[in-house]
C-alpha cells in the first residue's frame, strides 16, 4: 500500500529530477523513484479492479432482482 509519505517522497524526487541546472537525481534515487511510482500505479490499478468487481457484483444483483421482479408479476 502506498502511504501519503511515498507520494510525497514520488513528488520530491520528481521536482528535483526536473530542476534544471541542478544536479539532477543520483543513480539510487532513480531506482527509489522507479519503485515507489511502480508501487504507486499497482496500488492503483489493485483499487480499481476491486472497485470495478464491486460495480459487476451490483449490476448482477440488480439484473437478478428485476428477473425475478419480472417471474413475480408473470
Amino acid at each position: 500500500m502506498v502511504t501519503d509519505k511515498d507520494v510525497e517522497r514520488i513528488n520530491e524526487l520528481y521536482h528535483k529530477s526536473e530542476k534544471g541546472g541542478g544536479p539532477g537525481l543520483t543513480e539510487q534515487e532513480k531506482k527509489e523513484q522507479q519503485m515507489l511510482r511502480r508501487a504507486y500505479i499497482d496500488s492503483i490499478k489493485a483499487n480499481l479492479g476491486v472497485y470495478l468487481k464491486d460495480i459487476k457484483e451490483q449490476d448482477e444483483k440488480k439484473e437478478e432482482d428485476a428477473k425475478q421482479a419480472f417471474q413475480k408479476e408473470g
